[in-house]
């Protein structure tokens, strides 16, 4: 098995509450930045796909598990890793670690997100294109 891709963040306090913890709702911000970066790492920018596909990648289902919270000034490192692909949609599986110099990262937050393949201007269910499907092989 591959291992996954992986993302640093870092916690700024945009992304925390008035407790200084970081909003759930932002580990799907951080899930998306990762998400993009590894598709960009394999060769594909989201922006440079849409305008030669006329296609693009939108979220349809996600589930995420809570495990410890992530503060101001942490480091995360956000991982993805391809669950199931098929012809209009991929499961991507996705975690969110504290990393501390000299100690194992800390599972923060994990879980899976669906993407579907539509074309960019009636947003109509369409087929990844061959060369993604073959990269992310």
């Amino acid at each position: 098995m591959n291992t996954p891709f992986q993302f640093p963040i870092r916690i700024y306090w945009e992304d925390t509450d008035a407790g200084g913890i970081v909003f759930y709702a932002n580990y799907l911000k951080f899930f998306e930045r990762a998400r993009t970066e590894w598709l960009r790492a394999l060769g594909f920018g989201q922006q440079v796909l849409r305008d030669e596909s006329g296609g693009m990648f939108v979220v349809s289902e996600t589930a995420v598990k809570y495990h410890s919270p992530a503060r101001l000034d942490d480091t995360l490192v956000v991982t993805a890793e391809l669950q199931a692909s098929g012809r209009v949609s991929l499961t991507i599986a996705q975690r969110a670690y504290l990393r501390t110099p000299g100690q194992t990262d800390r599972l923060l937050a994990e879980g899976t997100i669906r993407l579907g393949w539509v074309d960019s201007q009636t947003l109509k269910p369409g087929r990844i294109p061959a060369p993604v499907l073959e990269a992310l092989k």
